[in-house]
Order: C-alpha cells, then structure tokens, then sequence
C-alpha cells in the first residue's frame, strides 16, 4: 500500500476520526458519485443509515452532524468549526438540506437519518449506508462506505474481508517497504534514516517544497491547537458538564515558573497541558489534525511540543524529520493492523499514536534507525490491550487523560531505547501483529461501542 505522510496527518475537525471525519468525506463522496453518474436531479430525497459502532456511539462523536455536513458539501479539512451549528441549525429549523450546496431535498432526522443499534455491516464495524430516492419514493442509487480509522473511508467495492482496503499501486516508491523489518533493511542498504526513506517515496508524488509546506502546516495548524485549548474556558459539550482544564492548568504554569527549579518534573506537567489542550478542542469539535485519529490528536502534538520548547537544538527541520518518522511508523499499523478504535480498541489509537511520537523523538534526539524502532515498539508494547470505553459515547472520559498518558509514555519509551543499543527481544512487527491479534480477541463492547467498561461501571449525568 503505497501511504502519503499525509494519509496520517489529516487536517480535520474533532471529536473522532472515525465517526466524524470518516462518516463526513463518504457522505461528500456520495455526493460527487451522484454529480458524476448526472443522478442529481432525479434526487427527491436521501437517507443515510449507521451501523456498528457508527450507530452504537454516533451521537456522541456527533456523526449525524458529520453526515449532515457531508451532503451539504462541507470537507473536514475546509469547514469553519464556527458555521456547524449554524448549518446544522437551519436543517432542523426548515426540515430541508441542500445537497451538494445546490439542490434543497426534505431532510428530517428521525425519516432520513437512521441509527441501526446492534446491526452491524459484514466488512467493518464502521459501516454506514446512503441511497437516493426518485419522487416516486423509489431507491436508485445507493452505496456504503466504511470509515476505517483516521478518516480512511473504503466503499463496499473497496473494502476487503478486514476491511483495510486494496493494495494501492498508483506510485511506484524506491523503498516500497511492508514491515519494519523491510524499512531497517533498506536503511542499511541505502545508508539512510527511516525519514530520509519516506521522503524518497513520498518524492514520487511531490515536490521537496510541498512536502515541507504541508508539514509545517500540520506543525502549526497542531500549535494553534495548543493555544485554542489554552484559552477556552467551560464546560465541554455532550451533557456529561466536563469543566476544561486546560486554561487553568496553563495559567498555574506561567504564573509560577519557579516552581520549576525545585520540582524537575515541571515539564510533564506542561506535556500534560499540551495533550489535554488539544484533546479539550477535540471534544468540542474544534480544528484538529488527525494523528493519526482524533481520539488519540493530543499524543503525538504534545510530544512535538516538548521537542520544540525544551530540547536544545530543537529546530524546524527537526519538527519535519519527527513528522515523516512518526508518518512511516504510523503506516506500518495501517498496513498490518488497525488505527481503528472500532476494530481493536484504544491500543489502535492511543497505542499506535504513542508508538508513532515515541519514534519520532528517538530521531529527532538522535537515535539510530534500530534505536527508533526499539522506541516505537516500546510504545505500543505497554498499550497492548488497552480498550476503548468512551463515558456517553463522548470522545472525554477516558480519552482526553488519556492522551497525556500516551505523550508521556511516548517519551519515557524514547529515553529507554536511547539508553540501549538498539538490540531487543521484541520487535515492532512482532508487537504490530500482537496489537492486531490481541484486537481480534476483544469482546466488541471494549471497541467503542460503550456497552462495557467505564461507559457502564460510571453513571454518566
């Protein structure tokens, strides 16, 4: 599968990846589909129907507003978190959408926007299905997509039995590499990084100053992630009254840095501040960059962050080099395993995030290729199992402390592997391929369908 960097790092808006990003670039394709085929004006009505987890827990990761937004013509990396509300409104207020921004058909929820609880679709748990009827009230066309995980959407057509997709071979890369082992040994043959690796392949489909554009782009539009969480205030939406931390925890910090000279830890602190920043954003469906999931947003920003404001020599050519590293280690769980939360749990999206930034740090701090590998697995080794119980269905509780979870572990795990060789007894394809077995043994109520653990053990009100 020949994966971008920037198949990773989708810019997006929160709460989820999967139930929101996803479910709002299929109901975009389905648009397009019905402009290319000339159907749009047989249009009379659509009905969009979820299944699985896209049923189980939609409301929460607010999927029908995503699915609304999507026939409207609205794109997650495009739509002003400002104008949802506002555009979901006048749906709910005329009883009509307009399709593709151009063409009005009636729209009210309860006839048009179904939530098949405890139906699943055979080829993901993140399936949903779109059909367009005649004025007739006949179904002339219809397709179903699956969202797959970091706002990977696959028709039926495309998906396969696990729903990862088809090979893609439209670019041919010089370092076509399926597993780690395959990436350390073209770093061997070729003398090269693991980030030197990728950009050589991801040069087969842009150029060095577009590459470095976009990546500085994902930096920022991260950054500004961090400061949007700084300054907000309240309670988060969903009707479980969450206050935001983020502020409070920011203005103790700058408010008191000599508190730094007696408690060395002080730097966790502002790495916590960073993941709960961004993930408080996510929650209320601010701007986000998907990394590789929206669930998991805060990980790999705030361990960005703490390279970029307390390492020396920290640089902008550094904040690139741990993107395209994190981006290759991403891809080899996409490729081998799951980013969805839906298919193996929370080790799919907290797990692989901390994996992915625990590599990226090892680089940018020096480490060797093998010294990078040792990092990422060490990452998702000690987030094996880990489930995916959201309180309410609400990208909140567990989740956003649990991203400062992940950035610290991440960092921890750099430091181990920095301290060793690079030798070790597991390796991260042994690891990837125990994350996915371990995902397939999961009961599905710990696969964010919050019908088990703290969405059960915890009165949500």
């Amino acid at each position: 599968m020949a994966l971008s960097i920037f198949d990773l790092f989708k810019i997006g808006v929160g709460p989820s990846s999967s139930h929101t990003v996803g479910p709002m670039v299929a109901a975009n394709r389905f648009v397009a589909e019905l402009n290319e085929r000339n159907l749009m004006d047989r249009v009379a009505a659509v009905k969009v129907s979820l299944f699985g987890s896209l049923a189980m827990t939609g409301k929460g990761h607010a999927t029908d507003i995503a699915a609304m937004l999507g026939l409207l013509g609205e794109q997650p990396d495009r739509v002003d978190p400002a104008r949802i509300d506002p555009l979901i409104a006048d749906i709910r207020d005329t009883g009509q959408l307009l399709l593709g921004g151009v063409q009005a058909v009636p729209f009210r929820e309860a006839d048009h926007l179904r939530f098949h609880f405890g139906e699943s679709l055979p080829k993901h748990p993140n399936g949903m299905r779109l059909e367009v009827l005649d004025a007739a009230g006949l179904i002339f066309y219809s397709n179903v997509y699956y969202s797959v995980g970091g706002g990977f959407v696959l028709s039926d057509a495309q998906a396969n039995d696990q729903g990862r997709g088809a090979e893609d071979e439209s670019f041919e890369v010089p370092y076509p590499f399926n597993n780690a082992a395959e990436l350390l040994a073209y770093g061997d043959e070729a003398g090269l990084s693991i980030a030197e690796l990728v950009m050589e392949n991801e040069r087969t489909r842009h150029t060095d100053e577009d590459i470095s554009q976009r990546l500085l782009k994902i930096w920022q539009v991260m950054d500004d992630c961090i400061r949007a969480g700084c300054k907000h205030t309240g309670e988060l939406p969903g009707g479980l009254r969450v206050k935001r931390r983020a502020h409070d925890m920011w203005q103790e910090l700058v408010n008191h840095p000599e508190r730094s000279i007696k408690d060395h830890l002080t730097v966790l602190d502002w790495v916590n501040l960073y993941a709960i920043a961004v993930n408080e954003e996510n929650a209320a469906s601010g701007r986000v960059v998907t990394a590789p999931t929206n669930g998991a947003a805060g990980v790999i920003p705030a361990v960005l962050a703490y390279y970029d404001r307390f390492v020396p020599g920290s640089s902008l050519e550094g904040i690139k080099t741990f993107l395209v590293t994190a981006a290759a280690i991403g891809m080899l769980y996409k490729k081998n395993a799951s980013i969805s939360a839906a298919e193996v749990g929370c080790q799919g999206e907290i797990g692989v995030a901390c994996s992915m930034a625990a590599g990226a740090l090892c680089a940018v701090l020096g480490g060797s290729n093998r010294q990078i590998e040792n990092a990422a697995e060490i990452g998702m080794e000690h987030n094996l199992g880990l489930t995916c119980d959201p309180i309410g269905g609400l990208v909140q509780v567990p989740c956003i402390e649990r991203n400062t979870m992940g950035a610290v572990k991440a960092i921890n795990a750099a430091r181990l592997a920095l301290r060793g060789t690079g030798e070790h007894h597991v390796s991260l394809d042994s690891v990837i391929e125990t994350m996915r077995q371990t995902g397939l043994d999961m009961q599905d109520k710990y696969k964010e369908t919050s019908t088990g653990g703290l969405a059960v053990n915890v009165v949500a009100c």
